[in-house]
């Protein structure tokens, strides 16, 4: 039998967060923040943290990971599972995060176990904790991201994480082959009636013309992109359309936590798909260190880029501008329309990037109001999963009976249930919630 409570992600996108108990034994599936104008934290209370027997994160992303410096600060002693790469980025987001936001809940020692207490696993090999056995499968989603795998001998539980059944320019789609599982926890980001996905060529094709417009005109193009996933699909893509001629040749530049990122993923190319393995191992074709990509270094480089008259692509961070040089940017060029800015990822309600997209015409940062005359425009590239693809995914699941539908907007979580209620036992849980299976 296992029990299921519900911390975070609960009719929200945002501070993934599941306990899950079975004879004794109790594991965290995730551990975020969900990041806004404040940010929020799961509400698992600090003192069940020490009975925890370990940690699993599906992978790096802060919404899922970003958690873990608070846990460790708190004095956990506990192990946190993930694949190489996963614990790599986390480190790296986990950084940047701290520096930026300066949270209150976090020390140094803390940040200092959370990276000495881990261990590392691969795909599809299972390992225990306690009394549960667990696996890992690919999801798709990022470099590293896994679906989780826990079995206590008599229940059988699948966590999809955040999961893409498309193939991309860097990953595999997700694993589903061979699924079993008495219950599901599947997100549900983009699991509205309205969410249907075009063909990711025809988007890109609409989003490269784009860009072609803003730089014929002698504009800047602002792309913010998380650091991890979303902005390497974006940057390998940009690099083909150059070589190819499609995309006008202008300076790609790279700017934030990127760059580091961009290096990770190159030593972890081994998680990528064969084809880009390939093209880097035997061609000697690096896409990672493509020499149409230029990385901003220093202030003095970022400033030149803002000020001089040169017709560029800058991929910055954050994703959904909540920190990061991104926000420079705005400030600077935010305010000149022959300038561009385009939102390729999910951008959470009470994020400065919703706020842009939703047509905010003046943003306030930092104390200070900024006019928003550049153009906004916003192409789909998402590396989650939409309502069709989830419901053919759970339609491949043998012996399912019990859905809990998380990480998405409740409206979206809740028309996923009415599709699901005549087929599965369908439930949006409320935050704290607990279920027993």
């Amino acid at each position: 039998m296992l029990k299921l409570t519900f911390y975070g992600a609960a009719g929200e996108v945002g501070r993934s967060c599941i306990l899950l108990e079975s004879k004794g034994t109790k594991i965290l599936l995730d551990a975020g923040v969900k990041i806004g104008e404040h940010d929020e934290y799961p509400l698992i209370p600090d003192e069940d943290l020490g009975s925890i027997d370990g940690i699993i994160i599906s992978h790096a992303h802060l919404d899922h990971s970003g958690y873990l410096p608070h846990i460790y600060s708190t004095g956990y002693e506990g192990y946190t599972y993930t694949l190489k790469p996963t614990f790599e980025l986390t480190n790296v987001l986990v950084s940047d995060y701290v520096r930026i936001s300066n949270p209150s809940n976090i020390t140094k020692e803390g940040i200092a176990k959370m990276q000495k207490h881990h261990r590392l696993v691969e795909y599809h090999s299972e390992f225990a904790i306690k009394n549960l056995k667990i696996k890992l499968v690919p999801a798709g989603h990022i470099l590293g991201s896994a679906m989780i795998e826990v079995d206590d001998g008599e229940k059988r539980l699948l966590y999809t994480g955040d999961v893409n059944f498309r193939s991309t320019k860097m990953l595999d789609p997700a694993y589903t082959e061979h699924l079993h599982a008495d219950a599901l926890i599947t997100e549900s980001t983009y699991a509205g009636e309205k969410d249907a996905f075009e063909p990711e060529r025809k988007v890109i094709d609409s989003m490269v013309t784009s860009m072609n417009e803003t730089i014929k005109q002698g504009g800047k193009v602002i792309v913010p992109g998380f650091a991890s996933g979303r902005a390497q699909e974006v940057l390998l893509q940009l690099d083909d359309y150059i070589r190819s001629g499609v995309l006008q040749k202008v300076p790609i530049y790279i700017d934030g936590m990127i760059n580091k990122a961009m290096r990770i993923h190159r030593h972890n190319v081994i998680y990528c798909r064969d084809e880009l393995q390939k093209r880097i191992l035997l061609n000697e074709d690096d896409p990672f260190k493509s020499p149409n990509f230029n990385p901003v270094t220093t202030r003095q480089q970022r400033s030149k880029i803002m000020t001089d008259s040169e017709a560029c692509i800058i991929v910055t961070t954050s994703g959904m501008l909540t920190g990061g040089p991104v926000i420079r940017y705005l400030q600077r060029l935010g305010g000149q329309a022959q300038n561009k800015m385009i939102l390729v990822g999910y951008q959470a309600v009470g994020t400065l990037g919703r706020a842009i997209q939703d047509g905010a015409k003046e943003v306030k940062i930092e104390g200070k109001r900024y006019p928003v005359k550049l153009k906004v425009e916003t192409f789909h590239l998402s590396a989650h999963a939409d309502k069709r693809q989830l419901l053919s995914f759970m339609g491949r699941i043998e012996g399912l009976r019990h859905v809990f539908i998380v990480h998405g907007e409740l409206h979206k979580s809740k028309e996923l249930q009415e599709s699901l209620k005549n087929k599965y036992d369908a439930v949006v849980p409320s935050l704290g919630e607990d279920f027993t299976f």
